[in-house]
């Protein structure tokens, strides 16, 4: 399945969940059949859909443990079109239980195989880590999105995130590719998000790295919509970060924005 998206940086606090979340709904809306993999023992992803992490029987984390099959811990219709594998702070401990089991990265690329067919595009969440959870992510995915805050010291840590995707696709994955650069929190009024998106441009200018045309602004009905459990579009659909993920859905797509 070519449609398998890792959302993935080191840096916490990016954007990563709520771009799984909203750009996951805003697909679902368009149509298509869409999994969103929370793959952070923080369990936001979960949490922003509505479920109560602390409640579900089967996470992510009894998957990777093959306590469960994948089917067993879907849970369908958390938005429209969308279903969702939870994930609770349990996962924190799988970096030291998972690193004696045979080919550990490739738990979850083996597990994804049982449901591929059942869904148009795939979402997986991934810590603030280059651990063996993201590489799991990375493993199993065929694309990266990286969110990149419009804050200061923006471009830390980007490079050695490149690093890992060129040493998964050698290693491991050799379909990963760097889907794109997503600018998140951006406020064209400051001079500080325009110059990040200059410099993150030109370096990925240099390398060949894709760009999305589409910024998702500082919004504070972006940032509400978690508390509430509601995806942007359910929340505030007419909301400047409801438009931008829209935007975004689309343009994943090739459909006009």
């Amino acid at each position: 399945m070519k449609n398998i998206y890792a959302i993935a940086n080191q840096k916490g606090g990016v954007g990563k969940s709520s771009t799984a979340v909203n750009l996951g709904a805003f697909i679902g809306e368009l149509g298509k059949k869409v999994l969103v993999i929370d793959m952070d023992s923080q369990g936001n992803t979960t949490s922003s859909f509505g479920v109560n992490k602390n409640e579900v029987e089967n996470t992510v984390y009894e998957l990777l443990s093959e306590e469960c099959t994948i089917k067993e811990c879907l849970i369908p219709d958390v938005a429209p079109n969308v279903s969702l594998i939870p994930s609770n702070v349990n996962l924190a401990a799988a970096e030291v239980e998972f690193i004696e089991k045979e080919r550990p990265q490739f738990i979850l690329k083996k597990e994804i195989k049982y449901v591929a067919d059942d869904f148009d595009y795939i979402f997986i969440d991934c810590p603030p880590a280059i651990n063996l959870l993201t590489l799991n992510a990375l493993t199993a995915a065929s694309g990266v999105i990286v969110p990149v805050q419009c804050e200061y010291l923006a471009l830390e840590g980007l490079s050695q995130l490149i690093e890992s995707i060129n040493l998964v696709r050698t290693r491991m994955n050799d379909e990963l590719e760097l889907s794109g650069i997503l600018f998140t929190m951006f406020d064209a009024r400051t001079i500080l998000s325009t110059q990040v998106v200059e410099n993150v441009t030109e370096s990925a200018g240099r390398l060949g790295y894709r760009i999305f045309k589409t910024k998702i602004p500082r919004n504070v009905r972006l940032s509400e919509a978690p508390s509430f459990g509601k995806p942007i579009g359910q929340y505030d659909p007419k909301c400047a970060g409801a438009e931008a993920y829209r935007n975004l859905a689309k343009e994943l797509l090739g459909m006009p924005v």
